[in-house]
């Protein structure tokens, strides 16, 4: 009687074979997401994903205020001198800028405007978390001033009369000058002081989802005693994931005065915003 042969070593593939086969998914998906950090939980990305063409972004109109010594020039190099400069970028979708330079014989107007667009590569953290990291970063390398309290100082009351001494303004007295005399310093009176204190570096309210404005003025030149001098506006605002900063810098000649921080803060304010509305469209 012929006997059929026997192979154990094909039957234990086969039941390896059934084995992995069952211990495979049932949907045959794969998790490609990082260990630890499920696809759910992953941080949204940026509201903007391009930059504007940073030259163009700052119009006609804005730079003629901003640059008056070109209103001067013949049409071919005014028409140079608004159309900007560009700065050297490798990834416009990035950050890109551009800067304009005005000279006079009053002086030198400079004015650079800088777009940055963040990314977070943690897929913990989104764009907009590492914007509003960054955007703190530059707000406290400025170094802004605490701003001043708004309470009113504490009044005191008048000291009691001592027994038997006259009254004020009662006859004999002699009466106290309501002004000092003359050569005294008169202190500024409350608008004035009210008027430099509304100047100061400081948050900016209205202005993107977050803003300041910082204000410096340093000498110009070797010889700081000649007048001339020099005075940087610099604003700075976040809207989601990206951060633009305006530097609007007035250069004095020697025998002219620095435009004063209002007209600075003003205009450099005013292009912040028409910059946040292009942003909104």
């Amino acid at each position: 009687m012929q006997r059929k042969a026997y192979v154990p070593g094909l039957a234990l593939l086969v039941a390896l074979a059934s084995g992995c086969s069952a211990a495979s998914g049932d949907d045959g998906s794969t998790d490609d997401s990082k260990a630890g950090v499920p696809k759910s939980a992953a941080a949204q990305p940026g509201k903007y994903r391009t930059l504007p063409e940073p030259c163009r972004a700052v119009s006609k109109s804005v730079l003629k205020d901003m640059l008056p010594g070109a209103a001067a020039l013949a049409e071919a190099d005014a028409t140079k001198e608004y159309g900007g400069t560009a700065d050297l970028t490798y990834d416009t979708d990035r950050r890109v800028g551009c800067r304009w330079k005005d000279e006079t014989a009053d002086g030198v107007r400079r004015l650079t405007v800088d777009f940055e667009r963040v990314v977070s590569y943690d897929p913990a953290v989104s764009d907009d978390d590492q914007t509003k990291e960054l955007y703190g970063k530059k707000e406290t390398a400025a170094n802004l001033p605490a701003p001043k309290s708004s309470a009113p100082a504490p009044t005191s009351s008048a000291a009691p009369t001592p027994s038997g001494a006259p009254a004020s303004g009662a006859p004999g007295t002699p009466s106290v000058p309501a002004v000092p005399p003359s050569g005294s310093p008169v202190s500024p009176s409350p608008s004035e002081s009210s008027d430099a204190d509304g100047l100061r570096p400081r948050r900016l309210s209205g202005l993107g989802d977050a803003a300041f404005v910082n204000d410096v003025l340093s000498p110009s030149g070797s010889d700081s005693s000649s007048g001339a001098g020099q005075r940087t506006v610099t604003v700075v605002f976040r809207t989601s994931n990206v951060i633009v900063t305006i530097e609007y810098t007035a250069q004095a000649a020697a025998s002219a005065v620095v435009p004063d921080s209002k007209e600075l803060q003003e205009q450099a304010q005013a292009l912040a915003g028409k910059l946040v509305e292009q942003f909104s469209e």
